[in-house]
């Protein structure tokens, strides 16, 4: 009895050794991945108030756009009333009052034998705001997918620390009063979520 009491004693102390080095190594990758879940979480909000900044701006581009096409079309009915009423002066006067870009198009549209129903459908009517709408709603889309990308990665951090939370919980189990027996098969399963999770830790992108 005398010679097992010693190894018993060196056996608990290694083994209460381990659940302390467990333990610190764990709350350590805890804090670590609360942080990089708080990090990717706050990039994530500034992308999505990017994305709708973006999309207030394409919104505010296409009314614009809408405007355009609205007084465009004002002026080429003026233009084809005096065409229907045989007053070429006046349509001249019109023409000369058509805005850049449905001018360009008008131009195309004539060249081109005035086979299409109008003006306004052919390609090279660009109403002034479609091009800076369609590149603010890309833009939009584009810091939509990266606000959504970054919550992503940020709940995966989230995750990780719910599962050290269960090592933490097997590893304070393993030091509760239970045989020593019992005691290492549970610090031992808390070690092998603990490596698992350090493995996929290990593949997580860092944000500083």
């Amino acid at each position: 009895m005398g010679e097992t009491t010693p190894k018993h004693s060196r056996a608990t102390e290694v083994h209460e050794l381990i659940a302390v080095i467990l333990l610190s190594l764990v709350a350590v990758m805890t804090a670590w991945c609360g942080f990089q879940s708080a990090k990717w979480g706050g990039d994530s909000s500034v992308a999505f108030s990017e994305a709708s900044t973006a999309r207030i701006e394409a919104s505010d581009f296409d009314a614009q756009a809408r405007d355009a096409r609205s007084a465009d079309l004002a002026i080429y009915t003026q233009w084809v009333l005096a065409g229907a009423n045989d007053e070429p002066a006046l349509a001249a006067y019109i023409e000369d009052r058509f805005s850049p870009e449905f001018a360009v198009a008008f131009d195309a549209w004539q060249a081109d034998g005035e086979t299409e129903r109008g003006p306004f459908v052919m390609t090279e009517y660009v109403p002034d705001g479609t091009a800076e709408a369609k590149a603010a709603t890309a833009k939009a889309e584009a810091l939509q997918a990266t606000a959504l990308d970054f919550n992503d990665k940020g709940d995966n951090y989230s995750l990780m620390t719910v599962l050290f939370a269960l090592v933490l919980f097997l590893a304070a189990i393993a030091q509760r009063g239970i045989s020593l027996l019992a005691s290492r098969l549970v610090l031992g399963l808390a070690g092998v979520i603990a490596a698992a999770g350090l493995v996929l830790l290990i593949t997580f992108p860092i944000r500083f």
